[in-house]
């Protein structure tokens, strides 16, 4: 197991290799193997990509991000003018149904509300607003509209992680109450926690999943 200033160490590293991420104006602190990023970013996306630099640190067990998005005098932009943006980009989608997604933004920060079918849209929806010039974070609220029973949703993420050979499908357990899931047991890398959340979530119906899987090395 690595000590904390070797994980440190690693964190740093990967941030230093990402190219998309200015690691000299992020720190990082560890304790007991619970990583924080702190600093300054350009974007909202540089933010989201020094996070995902740090999952992919072996022995990382859970992070803290405290960056703060400084958008340069070049990137601002008027709170009207990144609406616009985010209503024409979600209309250009053929993913989202037309006028299901609402946008508002505040100094910069897009949230988006409505109602959808599935978890993809919810998905598409955020990540097509998220890389807009000005943006500096974004608060998914859009719903999805209950749909199968609880014992189809089960039965429906159990096959689903079997099919995509989950390490820990047996260890994982599926709870489902009304149109949310809780996923409990243990997996041995970020990656088999993606793979279990986002499993849970490719259920038609399913309108949060709440994950309380230990990683363990």
């Amino acid at each position: 197991m690595k000590t904390d200033s070797q994980l440190q160490q690693d964190v740093m590293a990967e941030l230093k290799w990402e190219p998309s991420v200015h690691a000299t104006q992020i720190g990082v602190e560890v304790k007991n193997g619970v990583v924080t990023l702190a600093g300054e970013v350009g974007t909202y996306t540089e933010k989201l990509n020094a996070e995902r630099a740090a999952q992919r640190v072996s022995g990382v067990k859970a992070l803290a991000i405290e960056l703060k998005v400084k958008v340069s005098g070049f990137g601002k932009r008027s709170d009207a003018d990144i609406a616009e943006s985010a209503k024409n980009i979600l209309s250009w989608s053929s993913s989202i149904p037309p006028d299901a997604i609402h946008v508002m933004v505040e100094n910069g920060w897009l949230t988006l509300s409505g109602t959808v079918e599935w978890q993809y849209q919810r998905q598409d929806a955020a990540h097509a607003v998220r890389y807009l010039l000005g943006v500096t974070g974004v608060s998914n609220q859009i719903a999805i509209k209950p749909a199968a029973s609880a014992m189809n949703v089960k039965s429906d993420i159990e096959a689903a992680l079997k099919r995509r050979a989950v390490a820990d499908a047996k260890t994982i357990a599926v709870h489902v109450q009304g149109s949310e899931v809780t996923l409990t047991g243990t997996v041995h890398s970020w990656s088999e926690r993606d793979v279990a959340t986002r499993s849970a979530w490719g259920s038609a119906g399913v309108g949060q999943v709440v994950d309380k899987m230990s990683l363990v090395y």
